[in-house]
C-alpha cells in the first residue's frame, strides 16, 4: 500500500518547501494520524526558520519529531492536531494532539498523542503546546492568592500566561507590551493592559516573554523589594544585556529561568510530561483562548508564509496550518 504524505523543510536559512513522504505501516502500538491543523508558534519557529539557533544549543532545541539538524536542511515543527486512521480500535477516528512538525500524515507511537477532550475543538488544540509552556512556568513561578503581577510581553506564550493568571483569585494582573494591539486580546482573555512606560510596580512576581532587551529591563523596573522575575524569553543567537547595578542586589530581586524541557522541579516527583500535557488540553476548554490564534491559511502556502511571519510582515500569535485533505486513507485513492 503506497502511503504517501507532505511535509514541510526548512532548506535553508530563510527558505521553505513542500516534499514528498512515503510513511511506513503504522506497527503494533503505533498509530497512523492524517493532520487537520498545526500551528506555528511564531517566537521559536521564526527563530529556527531564520537560522538563529546558536550552535551550542542545537541538541537541547531538538523537537521530539524533528528531521535532519540545524540549521538546515530540517523538519521542524511540534503544535499538530490529527484524526486517528489506523491503530488500536480506541484510538481509531479520534482527535489527537502529537509534538509533530508540520506534515499532512504521519506514523507515530501510540504514547505520543494525546486524546484532546471532546469539550475542546480541534481548531484550538493547536494551542496545547504553548499552554503546556505557561503551566509548566506557572508551576515554576508558584504565584500566591492575592499577588501583584505583570506579564511584559504579549506574545504566544505571555498571552498563554496571562489568560491562566487571570483564573487566580485576588491578583492585580497586567499584560504589558509596547504594541497597542494587544490590548485587544489581553481584553478577550480578561486580563488589563498597560504599555510599558504605564505599567504598575510593586510587583510580587514578573513574568517576561517579549524576548527583549527592553523588556528583560523593564521587568526588573516592576518588581517590588524581593520581587522575582521569571524569565521565558527564549534569545537564541542573541546577546543581552541586564542591568545588575544600581540597586539590584540591595532590593534583592531574583531572575529565575523557566523552560518547557523538563518538568518544573516543583511538579517533577508527581506529574509526569504526559501529565502537564493533559492538563494543558483540559484548559483549552476555556473559549477565551481563541484569542491567541490570529490566523489561518492552508498548508500549501506554508513555504510562501513563514518569511512573513519570520519578518513580521504578517503579525501573530499563533498562526494556525489548515490541512484541506478530508478524503480517504492514504493509499486507497493516492491522496497526499
Amino acid at each position: 500500500m503506497n502511503r504517501s504524505a507532505r511535509a514541510f523543510w526548512l532548506r535553508s536559512p530563510g527558505l521553505g518547501e513542500l516534499r514528498d513522504v512515503t510513511l511506513p505501516d503504522p506497527g503494533e502500538g503505533e498509530v497512523l494520524v492524517r493532520a487537520l491543523y498545526s500551528g506555528v508558534s511564531r517566537g521559536t519557529e521564526t527563530l529556527v526558520f531564520r537560522g538563529g539557533v546558536p550552535e551550542s544549543q542545537f541538541g537541547v532545541m531538538r523537537a521530539p519529531f524533528q528531521e535532519g539538524d540545524f540549521p538546515a536542511p530540517v523538519k521542524y515543527g511540534y503544535l499538530s492536531v490529527g484524526q486517528v486512521e489506523e491503530g488500536p480500535d480506541a484510538l481509531i477516528g479520534r482527535t489527537v494532539f502529537c509534538l509533530y512538525p508540520h506534515q499532512s500524515r504521519y506514523v507515530v507511537p501510540v504514547s505520543a498523542v494525546t486524546v484532546v477532550p471532546e469539550r475542546v475543538p480541534a481548531e484550538r488544540a493547536v494551542l496545547a503546546g504553548t499552554v503546556e509552556t505557561a503551566v509548566n512556568a506557572l508551576w515554576d513561578a508558584a504565584p500566591l492568592v492575592g499577588d501583584r503581577i505583570a506579564v511584559v510581553g504579549g506574545g504566544m506564550v505571555g498571552c498563554s500566561v496571562a489568560a491562566l493568571l487571570a483564573r487566580f483569585p485576588g491578583v492585580r494582573l497586567q499584560l504589558v507590551d509596547a504594541d497597542p494591539a494587544r490590548a485587544k486580546t489581553a481584553h478577550a482573555l480578561g486580563v488589563d493592559f498597560a504599555s510599558p512606560a504605564d505599567a504598575l510596580g510593586d510587583c510580587d512576581l514578573v513574568v517576561h516573554a517579549s524576548a527583549s532587551e527592553q523588556g528583560l529591563a523593564r521587568s526588573l523596573e516592576l518588581l517590588a523589594p524581593e520581587g522575582t522575575v521569571l524569565e521565558l524569553s527564549w534569545y537564541g543567537d542573541r546577546r543581552v544585556s541586564l542591568p545588575l547595578g544600581e540597586a539590584f542586589h540591595s532590593r534583592r530581586l531574583t531572575v529565575r529561568s523557566s523552560q518547557v524541557g523538563s518538568v518544573s522541579p516543583a511538579r517533577r516527583a508527581s506529574r509526569t510530561y504526559a501529565d502537564r500535557l493533559a492538563l494543558a488540553l483540559d484548559l483549552l476548554a476555556d473559549p477565551a483562548l481563541d484569542a491567541l490564534i490570529t490566523g489561518e491559511s492552508d498548508f500549501e502556502d506554508l513555504p510562501d508564509l513563514m518569511p512573513k511571519l519570520a519578518s513580521g510582515e504578517i503579525p501573530a500569535l499563533c498562526h494556525r496550518v489548515r490541512y484541506t485533505d478530508l478524503g480517504s486513507p492514504v493509499g486507497q485513492d493516492g491522496l497526499t
